[in-house]
């Protein structure tokens, strides 16, 4: 009897634990294949995953990083995104970093790594860097997106890092720092959903959200990028079913679009989905299949190189 509800008392343990990280969690933690490199950055050893391009080239290669959401993994994220085909049939390695705590110092959050102060700039940056000197890297042709933590991330290292990047793709994610001094303009291509209850798209505090951080809304976040890159005109509005796509031409040859998908949740649309009994358990919105981020993304990469002005 005592046997049985010590065992009774685990079990409630561990779904609590569940319960408590899913407003977190933002991938589904399935194991991805990849090589494994290691970094010693900040007094940490920390690590990423990496897929080589399979296409031979004289040209440099470009480089893409996947930041994971808040609880995730890089073999959770590379499961679920579906960006390895990038690396397949272009000229292009696809990099996916660990968070500390499975989470990024993105500003205001998120989680361990925020808690704890962790330089998420210097980790991503040191990446960046063993990448272009081991695999031959074009400077000018490095991409980074993530999703929710990873995607704030992914605004914070083009905000505050040292590395010109040639455009960021943040889904489901806003900005969480003043980013008043970024070493250069940079194309954006941000993704989000109207009915996010995690990182909302007016802004606030989410429903469903672990970190109860007052976010910044996604216009909000869209006009900073504007500001930076000197976009003057007006965006150019076009609508496929519920996803809408307001694009801007700038200055330095760069380019901001945002991509509004009604009614989706706090996703990565066209990712894998969790299993329907894990999906229910822990309330993760389902992917929208109104689009596929990776591919829109890496479409919109392909049109952009670093700039220095």
């Amino acid at each position: 009897m005592r046997r049985s509800v010590r065992a009774a008392a685990a079990g409630v343990v561990a779904l609590l634990c569940m319960l408590a990280c899913a407003a977190l969690a933002d991938d589904d933690p399935i194991l991805g294949t990849g090589q494994e490199r290691e970094l010693h950055v900040g007094g940490l050893t920390r690590t990423y995953r990496v897929v080589p391009s399979h296409v031979q080239s004289n040209y440099g290669r470009a480089l893409v990083m996947v930041l994971h959401g808040g609880f995730g993994s890089a073999a959770g994220a590379q499961a679920a995104y579906g960006g390895d085909w990038v690396a397949n049939f272009s000229n292009a390695e696809i990099v996916y970093p660990d968070g500390y705590g499975r989470s990024w110092n993105a500003g205001r959050c998120c989680g361990p790594a925020h808690d704890r102060g962790i330089d998420d700039v210097a980790f991503l940056t040191a990446v960046i860097r063993d990448a272009e000197r081991r695999d031959g890297i074009d400077p000018k042709n490095i991409f980074v997106t993530g999703m929710s933590n990873g995607a704030i991330m992914a605004y914070r290292l083009a905000c505050e890092g040292p590395i010109a990047l040639a455009a960021i793709g943040p889904v489901a994610g806003d900005l969480e720092v003043p980013c008043t001094a970024p070493v250069a303009p940079v194309s954006v291509m941000a993704i989000h959903g109207t009915a996010d209850q995690n990182v909302p798209y007016g802004g606030g505090v989410g429903a469903k959200a672990f970190v109860k951080v007052d976010h910044t809304s996604v216009a909000s976040s869209i006009a900073r990028w504007r500001s930076i890159d000197r976009c003057e005109g007006r965006p150019v509005s076009t609508r496929a079913g519920t996803v809408v796509r307001e694009t801007e031409n700038c200055a330095a040859g760069t380019t901001i679009i945002l991509v509004t998908v009604e009614g989706a949740g706090h996703q990565w649309p066209g990712a894998t989905p969790a299993p329907p009994a894990v999906a229910r358990l822990l309330g993760l919105d389902p992917p929208s299949r109104a689009m596929h981020a990776t591919d829109a993304l890496w479409f919109f990469f392909l049109g952009h190189v670093a700039s220095k002005t």
